[in-house]
């Protein structure tokens, strides 16, 4: 069965509304064993996280994306490649002066991503293409040392996993704007893998964090309304979301341009959601080049590019997760 990034629990279609809260909630119980460390904060990556370990996350996901376009992959097999990434190189210690690993992680990354979405990887042709070839049985090993270390949890928790939950929270009524309002979102996230500074948020706070930033861009003048209906949610921490809301702002304003959002306001002119579905499909067309120049930057180029914006970020630090090493 094809794995879908919305539904990663094999018992979620079902009929009865209470079997489907039940199933909510599990999504949240579970979603901090699909990240890559539940200790994991900014803060511990500027202080503590090695330049080895940007550098290597930031040309491993630049060869995830160029794999997306050689072998022309829907979007999720690239994010879905991304998340198995993190997961492991933050279980894992990677040893310096070995580069050939970046790309034997990145071949196995796409091949397991691929398996899980039943979709074709010519992995010969596209080492030839990128100059590195590496045989079936190494890959498997690799395989097999990654499903290891992520416990063998490949049906990943993902953000997409709760924009229905979130959107239902709102309470449309127009199925053709509420589809227009979970495509922006769904931009959004894809962007958002990216951002290694988005690491250390759980994915319902991403998710709730790219629907308000749709949101206010579709609906600004419901807004607040929509950010009270989140925000009173049970099982989203508040901090946690003006913070995520807060660093995702400015990854969209760096990469399009959008004037900077307040999470306590609402003064923009409305966009209008036509103008928006009539230029979703270019948007589409164009998320790959966006991510994969987002994702080649320099994080110190990027940086200069962002405005201030005000900051919600806690205090509290933690200690990058790190065992044994793996290779």
């Amino acid at each position: 069965m094809e794995f879908d990034l919305e539904n990663p629990f094999t018992s979620f279609v079902v009929e009865e509304e209470q079997q489907k809260s039940d199933t909510i909630l599990d999504l949240f119980v579970s979603e901090s064993d699909h990240m890559p460390s539940q200790n994991f904060t900014t803060e511990c990556l500027e202080e503590e996280m090695e330049d080895f370990h940007v550098s290597f996350r930031q040309e491993a996901v630049s060869l995830i994306l160029q794999a997306q376009f050689s072998c022309n992959f829907e979007p999720f097999i690239p994010y879905l490649a991304v998340t198995y990434l993190d997961r492991f190189i933050f279980r894992q210690q990677i040893q310096i002066g070995k580069p050939w690993i970046v790309k034997l992680l990145v071949i196995t990354c796409i091949s397991l991503a691929a398996k899980m979405k039943n979709t074709h990887f010519p992995v010969s042709e596209f080492q030839r293409e990128e100059g590195f070839m590496f045989d079936a049985q190494t890959i498997h090993r690799m395989e097999l040392l990654i499903l290891d270390a992520l416990n063998w949890r490949m049906r990943s928790i993902t953000p997409f996993s709760f924009l229905c939950f979130f959107i239902s929270l709102f309470k449309l009524k127009d199925p053709p704007l509420t589809q227009a309002l979970k495509d922006r979102a769904i931009d959004i996230i894809f962007k958002a893998h990216n951002e290694i500074k988005l690491i250390e948020f759980k994915p319902s706070i991403i998710a709730a964090s790219a629907l308000l930033l749709s949101s206010h861009e579709l609906f600004p003048l419901q807004f607040s309304a929509f950010k009270a209906s989140i925000s009173s949610c049970e099982y989203v921490n508040k901090e946690k979301l003006l913070k995520c809301f807060d660093t995702m702002q400015e990854m969209v304003e760096m990469e399009e341009g959008f004037d900077s959002i307040s999470m306590s306001s609402s003064t923009r002119t409305p966009v209008s959601v036509l103008d928006y579905k009539c230029s979703s499909k270019s948007s589409v067309n164009q998320r790959t080049t966006t991510t994969t120049a987002a994702a080649v930057m320099p994080p110190e180029n990027r940086e200069n590019k962002r405005r201030k914006t005000n900051g919600f970020c806690s205090e509290n630090k933690f200690q990058v997760s790190r065992s044994q090493q793996c290779l």
